[in-house]
């Protein structure tokens, strides 16, 4: 899975002093992708059941495509895709990530927009994005979107919320509704 690991090893092992300094710069990685390799290693060790990761180019570790499917919940029995991609600014700024699945839920706009407080880059009160933080937790951030982050208070989508309010049964109908027509 992680060609660009082992690519890293063997660039690094055959390089040393004064060659390894006057490399090509096109040869040199950048310290998001060097960051990548050790967290998706560890993403990868410890994803949720719920979630699957998919890499289209395992030389492209910023760039994959993250399915959920939750267990519980409103979303139980549907399949979410989201992409993510890592900026080369990582990781002094969030990845980007967009659902692309359809979706009836008071966090994530029909357009895929996401809110979730993880993925801000500046946040006052303290629970946006931090260089701490890691692939790993905007996975288990996203899985939590269907169980225990999903927030009606402080929605995106502000007609599913008010449609919750209404009518939790109806809301609950057209969410299976889109689940049937778009996340299977």
């Amino acid at each position: 899975m992680l060609t660009l690991a082992s690519k890293l090893k063997r660039e690094e092992g055959g390089k040393s002093g004064r060659a390894a300094a006057t490399a090509d710069s096109t040869h040199r990685v950048s310290i998001r992708d060097r960051l990548l390799t050790k967290e998706v290693a560890d993403l990868e060790a410890h994803l949720p059941t719920t979630c699957k990761a998919n890499f289209p180019d395992e030389d492209k570790l910023h760039h994959f495509h993250l399915a959920v499917c939750p267990d519980e919940g409103y979303y139980q029995s549907g399949r979410f895709q989201f992409e993510v991609n890592v900026p080369e600014a990582y990781n002094m700024v969030p990845p980007k990530v967009k659902c692309l699945t359809r979706i009836w839920h008071p966090n994530i706009a029909e357009t895929g927009e996401i809110c979730l407080s993880l993925l801000r880059e500046h946040s006052i009160d303290g629970t946006g994005w931090a260089p701490t933080r890691t692939l790993k937790d905007v996975v288990w951030g996203l899985n939590s979107l269907f169980t225990d982050l999903l927030n009606f208070d402080d929605p995106l989508n502000i007609d599913a919320a008010e449609h919750h309010l209404r009518d939790k049964e109806d809301f609950r109908v057209k969410v299976q509704d889109y689940i049937k027509n778009y996340a299977r």
